[in-house]
């Protein structure tokens, strides 16, 4: 095969506008819109313009030398559609065939091919260190560099008064907002296990004190999300809709920092109930979920959470199959293993609730004998610390250790074993409930000393213990449930399956189980046959 020397330096820039102009849709049928979007990597460029980029100055195989010329191509000429289809399908498939176990070439090597365009190598490198952090094991100077390159993104996007001239999917903004927080959580994981790091690590950490701080982190995600409410920024889609996934964001990061009150309070405008921005990209629609669900949860809001987990749930397991091809589908399957072992947890602390006939099903059939064991009258601690384990965030400490006098009872996941002993501290706190209230539903009236002597039976439990336990069980079951508005608001109701009061010192007793609603459910099953033979009839009507 001939191959063509390269061009001089002071001719490259010309040349890669010939290279440019001379790659066309045709030449690349992946890129087509609405075509098969499927990237043969084998396939190479013919003519004098594929020739210009085999001189030893940029040793690249030739697909990627296209590839990075037609993705600029398309940022600047702001071709979302395309852009959207080469951000999730062909750099992935690429990525399999060329660097599955190697980085991306660096944005020095790529930047001859693209003119020194600055803004796409910001974009570039985005993607370059998440493909380190995905596949490979990041070093300490590229986790500098890639919060480098992700402070001047944002600053791209703060410092300016009028719209910026790009235009990005809502996929790559909002993986771009969850990427930069998932990269401060694994660093401050990275500095936390001090006793497996060398001497020169350490000095490297100490050397970057400004580096994925908390503080820094939520100065960006505040900034943008209020630089997209400026009066000249409000109409612009980049800006906006960064702006908001930097508020979802925030919902995560306060999350991951055990500020539950504050996560809910940053959800204050946002309608869960209802279609929001957040459902225009799937993997926010669930983080704002599961983050919302999880914040109930840890707020003792178990009614809340259990139909926030319920209701995004039911989403999954409707639109599951429209994801199979996603690169995204193996982070949803672990999301929703996740939301099924929260929603395992909420239950078992307050069985009352009612949940779907078809998300109860498949959480009996996951958790069955666990949640039995964990509703029973000898609670199961062992399984509530191993569902919640599973399911929590991986929670952070938002400052660094003493690297210089570490106490010897340090321990790196402390943030998570602080989370986890309040966790249990509260189901221990309602260890005894579930034996009171069954035998409450017994009665119409009952003495508590003889309730005292009718627990005792396997527990030794004085009068005055039953007295504390009942005024516990009481707290327990009344609290805030939310009706419309904001997440954190809503108002104060009982929850229990069975209400009493205590009079001179015998418990009355009032049934207020709730019948199940058998209507709604053939009513359901009545709509679903009506669409099967809706549907069976129209091929033989056409």
């Amino acid at each position: 095969r001939r191959v063509a020397r390269g061009p001089p330096r002071l001719e490259q820039a010309a040349m890669n506008a010939d290279l440019e102009d001379s790659i066309e849709v045709d030449d690349l049928p992946n890129f087509r819109l609405g075509g098969t979007m499927q990237f043969d990597v084998d396939a190479s460029g013919t003519g004098a313009a594929a020739e210009v980029y085999t001189a030893e100055t940029v040793e690249l195989p030739e697909v990627i030398r296209l590839f990075a010329v037609y993705f600029q191509k398309q940022l600047r000429e702001g071709n979302v559609y395309e852009v959207h289809a080469i951000y999730e399908s062909t750099f992935n498939k690429l990525t399999d065939r060329f660097y599955k176990s190697s980085p991306w070439p660096n944005a020095e090597t790529i930047a001859p091919l693209v003119g020194g365009d600055a803004t796409f190598l910001l974009l570039y490198k985005e993607l370059y260190f998440r493909h380190i952090y995905s596949k490979l094991q990041p070093t300490m100077e590229q986790r500098v560099a890639s919060w480098q390159n992700y402070c001047d993104i944002f600053d791209t996007l703060l410092n300016t008064e009028t719209p910026l001239a790009l235009q990005l999917p809502n996929q790559w903004l909002w993986d771009m907002i969850d990427e930069f927080i998932y990269q401060f959580q694994t660093f401050c994981q990275f500095r936390q296990r001090v006793k497996f790091k060398t001497e020169e690590e350490l000095n490297a950490i100490k050397a970057h004190p400004a580096v994925f701080t908390a503080q820094g982190v939520l100065s960006y995600l505040h900034a943008l999300h209020d630089k997209a409410q400026t009066p000249a920024l409000k109409g612009a889609p980049l800006h906006a809709m960064a702006g908001y996934f930097a508020k979802v964001g925030l919902l995560r990061m306060h999350c991951l920092l055990a500020d539950y009150r504050l996560a809910l309070k940053t959800m204050d405008g946002v309608d869960l109930s209802s279609k929001g921005l957040f459902t225009k990209v799937t993997s926010c629609h669930i983080s704002v979920f599961y983050y919302v669900g999880f914040a109930y949860l840890m707020s003792r809001r178990y009614v809340d959470a259990t139909h926030v987990l319920s209701q995004i749930l039911f989403y999954i397991g409707r639109t599951k199959q429209y994801h199979t091809r996603s690169y995204m589908f193996e982070q949803i399957l672990k999301k929703n293993e996740q939301m099924y072992g929260m929603l395992a947890i909420a239950v078992s602390l307050c069985p009352q609730t009612q949940i779907d006939e078809t998300i109860a099903s498949t959480l009996r059939d996951r958790y069955g004998d666990r949640m039995l064991r964990m509703q029973s009258n000898n609670v199961d601690l062992a399984s509530y610390e191993e569902l919640f384990s599973f399911s929590c965030p991986k929670f952070v400490s938002p400052s660094p250790p003493p690297y210089d006098s570490l106490p010897e009872s340090y321990n790196h996941q402390e943030a998570y074993r602080l989370q986890l002993r309040l966790f249990l501290r509260e189901v221990s706190a309602q260890q005894q409930l579930p034996t009171i209230r069954s035998f409450l539903k017994l009665y119409s009236t009952i003495s508590v000393p003889k309730l005292a002597q009718i627990v005792g039976e396997e527990d030794s439990t004085s009068p005055s213990a039953i007295r504390e336990a009942l005024q516990c069980l009481k707290h327990k079951t009344h609290g805030l449930t939310h009706t419309a508005g904001s997440p954190l608001s809503g108002c104060h109701a009982s929850t229990a399956d069975v209400d009493f009061f205590v009079a001179d010192d015998v418990a009355h007793v009032a049934d207020t189980a709730l019948t199940k609603r058998h209507s709604d459910y053939f009513i359901r099953q009545i709509t679903k046959l009506d669409d099967i033979i809706a549907n069976i009839k129209a091929p033989a009507a056409a």
